[in-house]
């Protein structure tokens, strides 16, 4: 029996139009009143994803759970708690920032846990991100100004995964100490190294007391791929990165658009 699904959110729950299907929600709240427990696993801050929460009758609810920030930070819904956390250092996030300033068709994400703060907010990436976090856009050639905070991760967006690839390739000294994934088909993100998905939802399990055999990982790009791996099972959604499909244990016959996610309570769940 599973105990646990944990799933992604954009493009896998959550359709391209930025809503939920009444289906998913409708077996997300069954499942949950069998006593399962329902995890948005997300690469945003737990601040964007209240909406997402009240849509599925989980905000402010005692032992339901948020993995955010790629598995940075655990938070328990009810008054939202805060179980881990772990990100990168002032250095790191400044050194990714200089390196990808003479990049001009690089989009540059610094997060802190309560914002995301954004150099060259492109049109195309400020219309993908409405309703989704709130940002701000910054204009300097440093981030000085985020001395002595906390950062969460960072980000490079470009639509080009080749062209990113190849950037990675070449920074491989500034991330030694990071694990490096992919995700949404634009971003390069930067974490702590043992930070991901993966590591968060063994985390999680191990907080509340069930096997990792016992969840269910549903995921559709490279950052959700530690956690398809780890889990009991691991779901790919039909319009999984196609390079990805192999390493998954099941792919649906429903894409985001198309209840993917009831598909699998209905199936493993219900």
């Amino acid at each position: 029996m599973y105990r646990m699904i944990v799933t992604d959110l954009d493009e896998t729950l959550i359709s391209t139009d930025r809503t939920i299907s009444k289906r998913n929600v409708e077996a997300i709240r069954k499942a949950v009143d069998k006593g399962v427990l329902f995890v948005p696993a997300t690469g945003r801050g737990y601040n964007s994803v209240h909406d997402t929460l009240k849509t599925l009758g989980l905000y402010d609810c005692a032992g339901q759970y948020v993995i955010s920030y790629n598995g940075g930070a655990i938070t328990e819904n009810k008054d939202e708690k805060l179980h881990y956390f772990q990100g990168i250092t002032f250095e790191e996030a400044e050194a990714l920032y200089k390196y990808a300033l003479p990049f001009e068709d690089i989009c540059i994400h610094i997060y802190t846990p309560d914002q995301v703060w954004v150099y060259r907010f492109f049109p195309e990436e400020v219309e993908y991100l409405a309703s989704r976090q709130p940002c701000t856009e910054i204009f300097s050639d440093n981030i000085d100004f985020l001395k002595g905070k906390e950062i969460v991760k960072a980000i490079y967006m470009n639509t080009d995964y080749d062209y990113l690839r190849r950037i990675q390739a070449q920074i491989t000294d500034l991330t030694k100490d990071m694990d490096v994934s992919f995700s949404s088909n634009r971003y390069m993100e930067f974490n702590r190294k043992g930070v991901s998905k993966g590591a968060g939802l063994q985390r999680l399990c191990d907080l509340v007391g069930i096997d990792i055999s016992e969840t269910i990982a549903v995921g559709d790009n490279f950052n959700d791929l530690s956690m398809i791996k780890a889990a009991g099972l691991g779901v790919g959604v039909a319009n999984t990165v196609e390079s990805m499909k192999k390493e998954c244990d099941v792919i649906t016959e429903a894409d985001c658009d198309h209840d993917a996610i009831a598909e699998i309570i209905e199936k493993y769940i219900l």
